[in-house]
């Protein structure tokens, strides 16, 4: 596991040295769902993911999740206190705090994008 650890630390490093502020990576749009990442852990773990620690870590089948407040937003299910996208072709949501930014829109507790 410290291995792997590792790797994800010197693999984000390394993202961050070679594309500039702001930019996509080259195989994420916008608008489109990031990989799953592991998530910290209240309750038990959503669908596809699996406890590890303090964490929530996303199995092969896991999709994006995010920490659920309140309903979750369109196109994402309830898994305990997360939501996880429905399928592959939900838009990406961000938790809302205050206004959604251009090209979001408002879904409950979230932004979802327009896109």
């Amino acid at each position: 596991m410290r291995r792997f650890a590792w790797t994800c630390v010197l693999a984000l490093g390394w993202a961050c040295a070679v594309a500039p502020a702001g930019a996509q990576t080259p195989l994420q749009t916008p608008g489109t769902l990031p990989d799953p990442l592991p998530l910290a852990r209240n309750g038990g773990c959503p669908t596809g993911y699996s406890s590890s620690g303090n964490y929530c870590v996303p199995g092969p089948s896991a999709r994006f999740a995010l920490a659920r407040t309140g309903s979750c937003p369109t196109g994402y299910f309830s898994s305990g206190n997360y939501c996880v996208a429905s399928n592959a072709s939900s838009r990406a949501a961000i938790p809302r705090s205050g206004s959604c930014p251009s090209g979001w829109f408002s879904s409950g507790d979230y932004c979802v994008s327009s896109r």
